[in-house]
């Protein structure tokens, strides 16, 4: 692909604790949703591709990442090591932290695992819109200029959107000169059936009780435009760990699943632009979390 002499391009990882914004923020910079977005932590299980392109400037090629956590099983571990992991393989850190004086463990283990890395690290601090103070903030940044030496620090808005413009012009100020990886109109490497995955997961989450969340997994067991008609079916299952959160899972006389798939199909209609047929099922698979051959069916694979 044809490129001009200032075009710049590269790999930048978005990391962070659980629940700081790392999904709000990417979904923002990349203008439509591709990572899902939960109140509740740890809902990024994947490294998730995504792209910005400005054809002026250059191209961001995003990996999202699962938060880097003290991991309680199978399933933790993984996405630990898939956050760390990424970031052999990227030019720029994005670490994400929310406005506090308060430097966990968790913290200080991202920072001893970035000082090994010896890339650019850009430190954005979230979700100002939430400080009472703006001058709060000069104490916020102070705090984590003292468990490492930033390339540079920005406040910002994921949710809000202030600020983002900030931090792309500061990634591509790090990026290395190169071509495009990807064609303009790229915005994700995911499959359809991965995005529609997700989305599904991603309204159980916001539906459900805490407890159960965490132990669920969705799988696309069919996806296919139905002959002479413009709309797709859809089959997907729910798999979750216990019998009784099967129960919370359908609900009432059916209504917390009727609920998930009404939600979910809304959004996916709008992803597709195409009508959805969709139908979900709940399966019980025990201590999936736990077990490499369930976890590498349900698409956490360990390579």
């Amino acid at each position: 692909m044809e490129n001009n002499a200032g075009f710049k391009s590269g790999f930048v990882t978005i990391i962070g604790r659980p629940n700081v914004g790392k999904s709000t923020l990417m979904n923002r910079i990349i203008g439509q949703k591709i990572a899902i977005t939960s109140r509740k932590p740890q809902t990024t299980r994947n490294r998730i591709q995504t792209v910005y392109t400005d054809m002026e400037k250059g191209q961001i090629v995003f990996l999202d990442t699962p938060g880097i956590h003290k991991a309680k099983n199978r399933l933790g571990e993984y996405m630990v090591n898939v956050a760390e992991r990424t970031l052999r393989d990227v030019d720029v850190a994005l670490w994400l932290v929310e406005p506090t004086d308060y430097i966990g463990a968790g913290e200080r283990h991202i920072a001893e695992t970035l000082k090994k890395t010896h890339i650019p690290v850009i430190l954005v601090i979230n979700k100002i819109d939430t400080l009472a103070k703006k001058d709060e903030l000069l104490k916020y940044i102070d705090t984590y200029r003292r468990i490492y030496d930033f390339d540079e620090i920005i406040p910002a808005s994921a949710l809000r959107g202030e600020n983002v413009d900030d931090v792309i012009a500061t990634i591509f100020k790090y990026l290395p000169y190169g071509p495009m990886f990807y064609d303009e109109d790229t915005v994700t490497d995911q499959p359809e059936r991965q995005i529609v995955a997700e989305i599904i997961r991603e309204k159980a989450l916001h539906a459900l009780d805490e407890e159960v969340p965490h132990g669920i997994a969705v799988t696309i067991d069919k996806m296919k435009p139905r002959k002479g008609k413009d709309l797709i079916d859809i089959d997907a299952t729910i798999v979750c760990e216990r019998d009784s959160h099967k129960g919370i899972i359908i609900g009432k006389e059916g209504a917390m699943l009727k609920k998930i798939g009404s939600n979910a199909r809304f959004e996916i209609e709008k992803m597709l632009e195409k009508k959805v047929n969709l139908r979900i099922w709940v399966k019980v698979k025990k201590n999936w979390r736990d077990s490499d051959p369930l976890l590498k069916n349900f698409g956490y694979k360990a390579d």
